[in-house]
This record gives structure tokens, C-alpha cells and sequence, in this order.
């Protein structure tokens, strides 16, 4: 019989081992994505984006070795607008500071990518995964692979005729990064054992629907960043002396301002972080009222008070107009508040069922 009850337990054992090997392998891909998608945000602060004017997924992991060569990598980028128009006059060594932010993005984003499929390949053919587990990790794989091509659709758009990239898909390529993250966190969290089931409904629900709304702030702090519309209007809680702003509506057709006037955007921006403020405290208040005193309600709150550490962040980027310390602070506070709410939605839902054990008859 206790050979019989080894047996049993001996799948789920395994299974529990695999588990925890993947689990930490995700870890160290979500850290990879922090890094990647603040040094993102670096090289937008330092308008480093442009500064490599081709798209060599492979060979372009060699930056420039010798002389002739930046000068060669200098002189494409002096055929560009934001060269002409913006940065004439700029120095090689200027050119090399940017080029390097780049750079660097590009490496991490590379870096990433094999971080992920290699490992995957590994756990796959060793038999470590399980089967519900592939379509969701070939999914982030091949989501990983359209963000690629997804960046250089972003920097192609400042090449031609524009002097920045299209706040439309610098905020697009912002946000699957953002989705990225999202998914990687939530098959990890799935893996780890919780020692609380599932969260009621309405706390799981409410949960997903917070993911979301941080998601679409996110978004819209793509945009802002897109058409540096955070340069002005530095004042809080009023916004260009009033609590609702007047010239909102300057472009025509009038649905265009919220993509394209940057007051606009940055009003609706901070009516995007109210939201989500009240969102997060309508969630902990209802989830403490629903399950007082779990480990799901505690979660809630916690939400809560790193949504509003990251509004109180956001504030004072704003009154300092925007330097480069503090708007990166902001933007990888998004990420932790945007791990911390998948974490806590996923958790909500409990983890992946372990595989059933089979009775076996007695001996």
C-alpha cells in the first residue's frame, strides 16, 4: 500500500519540480522585459530612437568597431529630418551617445528574445512542460516577434519625413511590450502554489478589469511621451490654471485631439490616473468586504497603495518638468503596478490545477 500511495504522489511531485524550474525562468525573462522597456524609455527621454536608421535584426548585434565605420553609421543619420532640422551641427562623439542608447535597446530586445526561446525549446524537448502550458508560451513567443517588426514600423515613421517616431506607434509599441509582460507574469504566477484558493467572482473579475485599465493608462502615457505633451503644463492640481483646460478641442475632426493635441492628451492622462485611483480603491473596499482578513483582500489594498505611489510619482514628474530620473521612475513604476495587479488577478483564479491522481487499488 505504500508503495501504491509513492506511486500516486510521484506525478504530481514531478510536475510541482517542472513547475518551479519554469517558474523562475519566466522570472528572469519578466526582469529582462523591466530593463528592456526602461531602457525603452531612456532612449526616448535622450531622442536616441533614430539614431540607427536600419533594421539588421541579425548583423546590426555588432555596433560600429572602428572609426570609418561610425562615420559611416554618422553619415546615414545625416540624411534624416530630425539630423536636418533638429541636430545639425552634432559632433561625433554626440552622435555616439545616442547611438549607443539605441543600441543597447536593440541588444536587450534581442537579448530577450533568445532568453525566451531557448529555454522554451529546452523544457519543451526535456518533456518539463505541461501541454496546457505550450500554446500559451508559442503564443508570447510569436507576440515577441511581432513587437520586433512592430519597433522598426515605429522608428521607420521618423526616417522619411517626420523629426520623432508617430506617437501612435510609439504608444502601440509601448503597450504589447506592456501585454508582453502581462502574459509572461500570468502563466508565472499560474505555476506557483497559492496557499488560498480562488478569490469569489466578483473579486476576480474586477481584478482582470484592473490589468486593463493599467494597460490602457499605459497607453495613453505612450502617447503623452509620443508628442512630449508632459513638457507643458506643469502645474497640479490645476492644468493650465483650470481644473478642465480650454483649447481641448483646437483639431478637427474633433475625436483626432485625442491622439493629437497634446493638451488633450495629458488632460486625459491625468483623468486616466483619477480613474484608475478610484478603480483600485472601489476593488480593495469591496474585495475586504467580500473576503475580510485573505490574502486576496490584502492584495487589493496593496494594489491600491502602489497605484497611488505611482500618482504621486507622476505628479511630481510633472512639476519638475519631466527629467529624465524621475520620468523613468515613473515609467517602471507602471510595471511593477501593472505586474503587481496581473499577479493579484491571477492569483484570484488560483494556480493550474496539478494532474489528478489516479487512485490505485490496494496490493
Amino acid at each position: 500500500m505504500a508503495t501504491s500511495t509513492a506511486s500516486n504522489l510521484e506525478p504530481v511531485t514531478e510536475t510541482a519540480r517542472n513547475r518551479a524550474w519554469v517558474r523562475v525562468w519566466l522570472y528572469v525573462v519578466l526582469v529582462t522585459l523591466f530593463a528592456l522597456v526602461v531602457v525603452g524609455g531612456a532612449t526616448r527621454l535622450t531622442e536616441s530612437g533614430l539614431s540607427i536608421t536600419e533594421w539588421k535584426p541579425i548583423h546590426g548585434v555588432i555596433p560600429p568597431l572602428t572609426e570609418t565605420e561610425w562615420n559611416e553609421e554618422f553619415e546615414k543619420y545625416r540624411q534624416i529630418p530630425e539630423y536636418q532640422q533638429i541636430n545639425r551641427g552634432m559632433s561625433l562623439d554626440d552622435f555616439k551617445t545616442i547611438y549607443w542608447w539605441e543600441w543597447t535597446h536593440r541588444l536587450l530586445a534581442r537579448g530577450v528574445g533568445f532568453l525566451f526561446a531557448l529555454p522554451l525549446a529546452f523544457f519543451w524537448l526535456t518533456g518539463s512542460l505541461e501541454d496546457k502550458l505550450k500554446p500559451k508560451l508559442l503564443g508570447i513567443l510569436a507576440l515577441g516577434g511581432l513587437q520586433g517588426a512592430i519597433g522598426w514600423w515605429m522608428v521607420a515613421s521618423g526616417l522619411v519625413e517626420r523629426t520623432d517616431v508617430s506617437q501612435y506607434r510609439l504608444a502601440t509599441h509601448l503597450t504589447i511590450a506592456c501585454i508582453i509582460f502581462v502574459a509572461v507574469m500570468a502563466v508565472a504566477r499560474g505555476l506557483a502554489p497559492h496557499s488560498r484558493g480562488e478569490a469569489v467572482g466578483s473579486t476576480r473579475r474586477f481584478a482582470g478589469w484592473l490589468v486593463v485599465a493599467v494597460l490602457a493608462q499605459i497607453y495613453l502615457g505612450g502617447l503623452v511621451a509620443g508628442l512630449n505633451a508632459g513638457m507643458a503644463y506643469n502645474t497640479w492640481p490645476l492644468m493650465d490654471g483650470a481644473l478642465i483646460p480650454g483649447g481641448l478641442f483646437t483639431h478637427t475632426p474633433a475625436w483626432i485631439n485625442i491622439f493629437e493635441n497634446p493638451k488633450m492628451v495629458q488632460f486625459i492622462h491625468r483623468l486616466g490616473a483619477y480613474a484608475v485611483l478610484a478603480l483600485a480603491l472601489w476593488h480593495a473596499v469591496s474585495a475586504w468586504r467580500a473576503e475580510p482578513g485573505t490574502t486576496h483582500a490584502r492584495r487589493a489594498w496593496l494594489l491600491f497603495a502602489l497605484v497611488g505611489l505611482q500618482a504621486a510619482i507622476g505628479i511630481v514628474t510633472l512639476l519638475m518638468v519631466v527629467p529624465m530620473d524621475w520620468a523613468l521612475v515613473h515609467q517602471g513604476m507602471a510595471l511593477i503596478v501593472l505586474g503587481f495587479a496581473t499577479a493579484h488577478w491571477r492569483a484570484a483564479k488560483g494556480s493550474y490545477p496539478l494532474p489528478a491522481q489516479v487512485p490505485q487499488p490496494a496490493e
